[in-house]
């Protein structure tokens, strides 16, 4: 795991290149703390920097930026192809000649076969998570490549007609080019989900490289950066865009139309053993290497597949917290001692989470509010301290219907479009007649009539949550309110006009006649990629922690895809295909409680102990001052949480992440 970096000034605008790369690269050390490079081509303008985390070959030999055998290509790489032992054959067995091997690296591998069979044949091949920039000397042509997920970052854009790209922002704002203005546009897309969407960046003319895309970006395109679009596939004669080389769309409708077809048992146990495999392949390390386990179905069955692959007890990491509702540490502790794994959990309390918040703005360069970025980087901060590299159970809910929405948005919109819009209406007063905290206290009397597979999803801010999306028009509109925080960004952001993004392109959507599957497709190419991966990467990077997905191995998602819904929703729970394969090494016992996440009660916090610094940020004069938002608005919601008439957390917590990160980048 690494960090890249670097600049195309073809047309010779840098006054100070070395200088300008050398600044940028440090921006990167945590993500590369072993060892840092740079290979440069004064009369191209082409520069590419690196940092290393070695992890394996951690010999000399693995060394970047690297150069092919062959001499033509040039790479700056970040990332693990776990398939690299058997591409590595196949190209030693396909050549006529020997090949000659410097080392052992992934790296290597990947140049070689590039060199073999070009860029996109090469990238089909390969089998991981990796963003890397790729220089052809031949063609004097800059290659920029995403993993299939998005599991790896890449921003890139132009700065004063100079292109420049690292793995975070904070390389690309060290250039001495930097202009840094603020997109209004995207800033109102933030405040909408909490994550600012791919292609966009908070930054003007900066943007997030598409997940399993290429981009190619030779002096022409350089000079012409008015003729690109950041959207995937949208060129013409005259313009550039991303090119997918595995496009989310059609895999996703070509696996809906091969269901399988298979008994349950059958299913399950293919899914098992390619899921088995995807771990096996992502334990391939020269350093230690351990798990997150949290207590839930996703953790614990990577968990269990790396015991099962282990002689010796494989170590897990967990955060416990101090609060009932949150914690999760005992279920993660009873399922490691029925694996038989190395155990390490750490109770985190209040003070120890909170002295987080200051680094978030710097971890996350650009505003991010999703709240469980806290214990996640406290998880990782754990590990760190006896691991090198961590498996994560991340994806498991975006491919087997997991998340809350998926088992109740189609039985909801079921109910609710057959009523008139004013009963619609009426029933949102209803229910908002209530404050969230009543609501809760009602829930926990009534909870004998429900199913006690969702007495533990019920509560006041999800009744709200409800309220809020009665009045929409279609099953589509209902998911965008239900993942939806500001609803009137335009009245917030003064000035802002939100653009089109992969989840609200519809044209863009495979055919999926099932709502909940039409919300799992959105929730891959939006939430996971823009959210959950980018939550993990700045976590575990800000420690120098590789982190490892196996869920998003693209053999497993295409075969998650094949599998019934009804497979994956029983009896209102989610991850049916997953449970069955947990229960195969951890008793039901001990995985069938409700699910409670990584949390932490930030809604008592603003108003408790971290209520002075909130105040501090939410200060009227201080957002008047910076113009972007509606001052208004805000207090007014801070006002009504602060006196507990309901609780707007996660609506503040976006603009603490705001003001928070506006200040960082202020100094």
């Amino acid at each position: 795991m690494c960090g890249l970096t670097g600049y195309f000034d073809p047309n010779h605008k840098l006054k100070a290149r070395d200088t300008d790369l050398q600044r940028m690269i440090q921006c990167l050390k945590h993500r590369g703390p072993d060892d840092q490079g740079v290979w440069n081509d004064a009369q191209a303008g082409i520069g590419l920097g690196h940092r290393r985390l070695s992890i394996i070959d951690l010999s000399p030999e693995g060394h970047q930026p690297m150069v092919s055998a062959c001499g033509r290509y040039v790479i700056a790489y970040n990332g693990e192809i776990y398939n690299y032992r058997e591409i590595r054959r196949e190209l030693v067995n396909s050549q006529e000649r020997q090949l000659q091997w410097r080392g052992r690296s992934d790296t290597e591998v990947a140049l070689a076969a590039i060199s073999a069979w070009g860029l996109t044949a090469a990238i089909e091949r390969f089998n991981g998570m990796f963003a890397f920039a790729l220089w052809d000397r031949h063609e004097r042509v800059l290659h920029l490549a995403r993993d299939r997920c998005g599991e790896k970052p890449l921003y890139y854009g132009w700065v004063d007609g100079v292109f420049i790209f690292g793995s975070e922002l904070k390389a690309l704002r060290a250039n001495s080019a930097w202009l840094g203005k603020i997109d209004r546009n995207a800033l109102a897309l933030y405040f909408r989900f909490n994550y600012i969407p791919t292609p966009f960046s908070i930054f003007h003319d900066i943007y997030k490289l598409p997940a399993a895309s290429v981009l190619r970006i030779d002096a022409g395109v350089v000079a012409r950066s008015g003729e690109f679009s950041p959207y995937i596939e949208e060129c013409s004669a005259t313009r550039v865009s991303p090119v997918a080389y595995w496009p989310t769309q059609n895999i996703i409708a070509h696996a809906v139309q091969s269901r399988l077809t298979g008994t349950e048992t059958d299913i399950v146990d293919e899914l098992e053993a390619l899921l088995s495999d995807a771990v096996k392949l992502r334990m391939e390390a020269d350093v230690p290497l351990g798990a997150f386990l949290s207590g839930g179905i996703d953790s614990s069955t990577i968990t269990a597949l790396m015991q099962k692959h282990s002689a010796q007890p494989i170590k897990t990491f967990s955060i416990g917290s101090f609060s009932r509702d949150y914690d999760e540490a005992v279920n993660a502790q009873a399922i490691a001692d029925h694996l038989g794994t190395d155990h390490t959990q750490l109770y985190v309390s209040a003070e120890k989470a909170m002295q987080v918040i200051p680094r978030l703005p710097q971890l996350y360069d650009e505003p991010f509010a999703d709240a469980s970025q806290i214990p996640t980087f406290l998880v990782s901060e754990l590990a760190r301290g006896k691991v090198v590299v961590s498996l994560s159970g991340d994806g498991g809910d975006e491919l087997f219907a997991g998340y809350y929405r998926h088992f109740f948005a189609r039985l909801i919109w079921q109910k609710i479009a057959r009523l008139s819009e004013n009963m619609r209406q009426l029933s949102a007063k209803a229910i908002t007649s209530l404050s969230p905290d009543n609501w809760d206290k009602m829930l926990v009397r009534l909870q004998g009539l429900f199913p006690e597979s969702y007495r533990g999803s019920l509560s006041g801010n999800r009744m709200y949550k409800l309220a809020e999306v009665l009045s929409a028009a279609s099953p589509e509109l209902m998911y965008l309110g239900l993942i939806t925080n500001w609803k009137d960004t335009a009245a917030l952001v003064p000035g802002a006009t939100e653009p089109w993004t992969a989840i609200t392109r519809s044209e863009r959507w495979p055919d999926l006649a099932d709502f909940t599957e039409r919300m799992m497709y959105r929730d891959l190419i939006g939430y996971l990629p823009d959210d959950i991966l980018v939550k993990l990467d700045r976590a575990s990077m800000a420690v120098s922690l590789e982190s490892r997905v196996p869920y998003l191995d693209h053999r497993v998602v295409e075969l998650s895809w094949r599998i019934p819904i009804s497979m994956k929703i029983k009896n209102g729970r989610g991850k049916w295909v997953l449970r069955e394969i947990l229960y195969r090494h951890v008793p039901r016992a001990l995985i069938d409680g409700p699910k409670k996440g990584f949390g932490l009660p930030i809604d008592e916090w603003l108003r408790g102990p971290l209520l002075e610094w909130a105040t501090e940020m939410l200060d009227v004069n201080r957002m008047r001052d910076a113009g972007y938002l509606n001052h208004e608005m805000v207090h007014e919601e801070w006002r009504l949480h602060v006196k507990g008439r309901h609780n707007a957390h996660q609506k503040l917590w976006s603009v603490l992440m705001f003001q928070a990160w506006m200040a960082e980048i202020s100094r």
